[in-house]
């Protein structure tokens, strides 16, 4: 989402967190178990913070909920995380659903969708200040997310789409992006104000081509969005290697996801075995790892 232009969210279900929640004997204290923090809850890094604020603000929900025991139960939260983070994937926001899930499943409470993503929204604004909401709705998404104006809502998919994501191994510097884009408006506000309109224009003919299954359509838009985001200078040469190579594998199109200046590509495939091959060949271009992913009906 680029100064407001509408966002389409995919979801990439083969890369999952995981996260499990075990009560601790009274007076033990909670306990962190991941990749970036093991040991008391208390003592964690701020790195970890949004996690911590997944496991007190589900207790505290539940406590005011009918489950007061919640209020006083030390618990230890074992977290595995395959979502790389600082690349555009919302990882923070995967924690922080998997982790809120895992805590309300103690006290046998499934969390309706509203409350799931409150608490989600409270995690990611530890996180990141204003969170649009766009990533707590799209981590527990099944199906495309459309963003636009302050409302999201489901989009439907006809056929299946195969999409091989790239890690470029560089984290995303989204803020720099930001910055990048907001000194050319100044410089230029009428040439930005159109390439983000057509930016906006591509998102809403990319939602057609996902309800109409039109793969070829969907993979033309994607190469025009991302030239579109090179002109913006929120591109990188590491993105722009990755998304020539996936081009080179003849990939129906490719792009860069996420806040830009590092972080990830997105390739579009005509169907798995051509996903495996574009997947080597970004390897071969220096992707750090690739996972292939599709939305819409099994074939």
């Amino acid at each position: 989402m680029v100064y407001g232009a509408p966002a389409l969210v995919l979801p990439v279900t083969d890369v999952r967190v995981t996260a499990t929640a075990t009560p601790l004997p009274a007076g033990a204290e909670p306990t962190l178990e991941s990749t970036v923090h093991t040991g008391p809850l208390g003592n964690a890094p701020a790195a970890v913070l949004p996690t911590v604020t997944a496991v007190t603000a589900t207790l505290r929900h539940l406590a005011q909920t009918g489950h007061p025991a919640a209020a006083d139960l030390p618990l230890h939260v074992l977290v595995d995380s395959q979502v790389p983070t600082a690349r555009g994937m919302g990882s923070s926001a995967a924690v922080a659903a998997a982790v809120t899930a895992a805590v309300a499943d103690v006290f046998g409470v499934a969390l309706d969708t509203d409350t799931h993503h409150e608490l989600i929204q409270e995690c990611e604004r530890v996180a990141h200040g204003r969170p649009s909401g766009l990533d707590a709705r799209g981590v527990v998404a099944t199906e495309p997310v459309w963003f636009a104006a302050g409302v999201i809502e489901p989009v439907q998919v006809t056929g299946r789409f195969v999409f091989v994501v790239a890690d470029t191994g560089v984290p995303g510097h989204t803020r720099a992006a930001v910055a990048a884009v907001r000194e050319r408006h100044d410089r230029a506000p009428q040439m930005v104000d159109a390439v983000v309109e057509r930016i906006g224009g591509l998102a809403r003919t990319a939602r057609g081509t996902l309800v109409d299954g039109d793969a070829q359509g969907l993979g033309a838009t994607m190469d025009a969005a991302h030239e579109l985001l090179t002109t913006l200078d929120v591109s990188s040469g590491d993105l722009d290697r990755l998304v020539g190579a996936a081009r080179s594998a003849d990939a129906l199109g490719a792009k860069l996801t996420g806040g830009g200046r590092g972080g990830c590509v997105l390739a579009l495939a005509a169907d798995d075995e051509h996903a495996a091959r574009i997947a080597t060949a970004l390897r071969s271009a220096g992707a750090t790892a690739t996972w292939t992913t599709s939305i819409g009906a099994r074939a």
